[in-house]
């Protein structure tokens, strides 16, 4: 099992703590490690932590990843290197933390936990053709034929309480809804909660297992030889129609066809619960709400009110109550498929 190089040194207590970490700070913890820079840093796309692609002295660029603090326990942070390597090891293309000759996946310096990558490039998939699709099922078939051996023991689920009734009361308790909106967002919050359970009902005893938690069309490099998945940091116990239904766009007729072509790749290494269609407008609503409460436990971090000027706004929250108000009916709806 995997082990976290032993330091003692707190993490930095707060959100805005990111500001401290500079370019120096970024080197000077690769060198800890045996691992010289060059100097090149570029800054990659991540909100949650802070991800940086190093140039190296010796050999190929790497990445450093820097975790939030106090969002994972290093139990945590572990058991999702320790699932990612897991399916490196069955030949499942992720990009799993490298383990350096301390035995270590998950370091320490001057406060910040982070990890190392090795650099793995690539382009969107392009989710308009059926044999990308059906490529892209097929490997997450086999993540999944995985995830199921094993329950996660540190990391939590995906559901109901987690992504509905927490992030709604915290929203509540922490006064970000506008008065004049506050009783018709309230209101509209608990009718689709209502629906969300169901559509759980609907679909009964649902089997749990370990998931990439975020499979969206971004954290799914495409290359000659085919995907890779990146960024586990989400990784999750849930439904497995999870990682499926955010691969899914446009009108219903299309995301029918789209998920078609997911399941024949998917259904070569595991089966598919038809009646986890009923889940798929549940756990849309559910990152909605969740979604919501993240961007405002996070607003007093630098770098969101500069990258989500839109947010907070009493248009946005005008905005999310009609986007519930549309799903609620969807969550009614027939799944894309009898079942």
């Amino acid at each position: 099992m995997n082990q976290a190089a032993t330091a003692d040194i707190p993490d930095v207590p707060d959100a805005t703590s990111f500001a401290t970490l500079s370019p120096d700070t970024v080197l000077d913890a690769l060198d800890s490690l045996g691992l010289y820079g060059d100097g090149r840093l570029l800054a990659l796309n991540s909100y949650e932590n802070r991800v940086y692609q190093v140039g190296m002295e010796d050999g190929p660029p790497l990445v450093a990843k820097f975790y939030r603090p106090l969002r994972w326990s290093d139990a945590q942070i572990l058991e999702e290197h320790d699932f990612s390597q897991e399916l490196a090891d069955e030949e499942v293309p992720v990009v799993p933390a490298m383990r350096l000759e301390s035995g270590a996946t998950l370091h320490r310096h001057a406060g910040f936990r982070f990890a190392v990558f090795q650099r793995h490039g690539g382009r969107a998939p392009e989710l308009d053709d059926a044999d990308t699709l059906e490529r892209l099922g097929r490997f997450i078939g086999r993540i999944h034929a995985v995830g199921m051996r094993r329950p996660f023991v540190e990391r939590p689920a995906l559901d109901l309480a987690s992504f509905g009734h927490e992030p709604r009361d915290w929203l509540l308790a922490h006064d970000f809804i506008p008065m004049d909106v506050a009783t018709a967002w309230r209101t509209t919050v608990e009718q689709a909660l209502q629906g969300v359970q169901r559509c759980y009902d609907r679909a009964g005893e649902i089997r749990s297992l370990r998931l990439h938690g975020d499979c969206h069309v971004g954290n799914v490099l495409w290359t000659d030889a085919g995907p890779h998945f990146v960024d586990f940091d989400d990784s999750r116990s849930g439904p497995a129609v999870q990682d499926l239904w955010m691969l899914l766009s446009g009108e219903r007729r299309e995301m029918v066809g789209q998920l078609a072509d997911l399941l024949a790749g998917y259904e070569s290494f595991c089966e598919f619960e038809p009646r986890e269609l009923y889940l798929i407008e549940a756990l849309r609503t559910l990152r909605l709400i969740h979604y919501s409460a993240w961007l405002a436990r996070r607003w007093d971090d630098p770098a969101f009110p500069a990258a989500f000027p839109w947010f907070n706004t009493q248009r946005y929250w005008q905005d999310r109550i009609l986007e519930l108000r549309e799903q609620i009916a969807l969550m009614d709806e027939p799944p894309l498929w009898p079942v």
